[in-house]
């Protein structure tokens, strides 16, 4: 079987990689517990400001050892969300850690060198892999930083470097948090103002709700997870149908004997009202390979398959 593999065989993911970022005191960290079954991962020792009653278990990390103990020890295995906040205090974390075990990754400023920005890199995209092998969506929280070229100023997530070109590439979603008047919105949608990503085909702008004291804190899983995933559930079952059809084709392809049972296939094919995806290009091809086993010839003037003409006996 070829490892290469048509549009309708492809597996796709099931779990979102994300970032939201935006101004503070938005509720970024509240929307992204708003994910299934999540755990915080606080670098930014900012878990006080979310409203206790939103309030998820929480690692306060003190140093990047405090992550790597959680992902070996199997304390992560019950959440389903993995939520980073922020991403900019992650790397920070990260670059003391490995600076730590070894200095000469280091300058004498404190900041990286060369090689331990490359260090760092890979780190940064070892993690990430092994949060995706273990199935569980990640949604990073970051603060915006506001740049600016010629007169055009743009916002965008502050995360750092090369690890923040790097982590955008991985990543389904970015949404830029902003607030309207008194509306707060998260937008997917990429805009000369900041930057966006959509790879999961939601609404490019999300209205967010406000919170009461008794709301039940689930928009991110209820809003953006569920839909995700019930359009990947859309596309099994279309998948499905897809493979039902192409039995019933390849099965009238196989039923091909003479011109007109091939003629007759052709109208059925060009007039099937329900084809999916290629069905009816996969059509289309079978049954001419089938008329070439069965030697047909096809007329281009009357459209139609005719038996080859046999050379006249003398």
């Amino acid at each position: 079987m070829s490892k290469i593999k048509k549009p309708h065989e492809l597996s796709v993911q099931t779990n979102i990689k994300a970032l939201i970022y935006g101004q503070p005191g938005l509720g970024k960290t509240t929307f992204a517990l708003s994910a299934p079954n999540p755990v915080l991962l606080d670098f930014d020792k900012g878990v006080h400001r979310v409203n206790a009653l939103h309030q998820k278990d929480t690692l306060q990390v003190e140093s990047w050892q405090d992550v790597i103990e959680v992902l070996n020890d199997g304390s992560l295995n019950e959440y389903k969300t993995i939520v980073i906040d922020t991403a900019g205090k992650m790397l920070d974390s990260m670059s003391a850690y490995l600076i730590k075990n070894n200095p000469k990754l280091g300058r004498a400023n404190g900041a990286l060198s060369l090689q331990g920005y490359g260090e760092r890199k890979a780190e940064f995209n070892n993690f990430i892999k092994r949060i995706s092998q273990m199935g569980k969506h990640i949604i990073f929280v970051a603060h915006e930083k506001e740049e600016k070229e010629g007169e055009v100023k743009y916002v965008r997530p502050e995360v750092g470097g090369s690890s923040g070109n790097d982590l955008y590439k991985e990543l389904d979603l970015i949404g830029y948090m902003e607030a309207i008047g008194k509306k707060r919105t998260i937008s997917f949608l990429p805009q000369e103002k900041y930057y966006a990503k959509n790879a999961c085909g939601l609404n490019e702008t999300i209205e967010l709700p406000i919170l009461t004291e008794d709301a039940q804190n689930n928009f991110f899983e209820k809003n953006i997870v569920d839909l995700y995933q019930k359009s990947l559930e859309n596309r099994k079952e279309k998948i499905a149908e897809y493979n039902e059809l192409l039995d019933v084709i390849n099965g009238k392809i196989d039923a091909i004997v003479d011109a007109e049972t091939a003629n007759e296939l052709v109208v059925w094919a060009s007039k099937y009202n329900s084809h999916i995806w290629s069905s009816k290009a996969v059509a289309s091809h079978g049954i001419s390979q089938k008329c070439k086993e069965l030697n047909l010839i096809f007329n281009k003037t009357s459209k139609e398959y005719e038996d080859a003409k046999q050379p006249a006996t003398v």
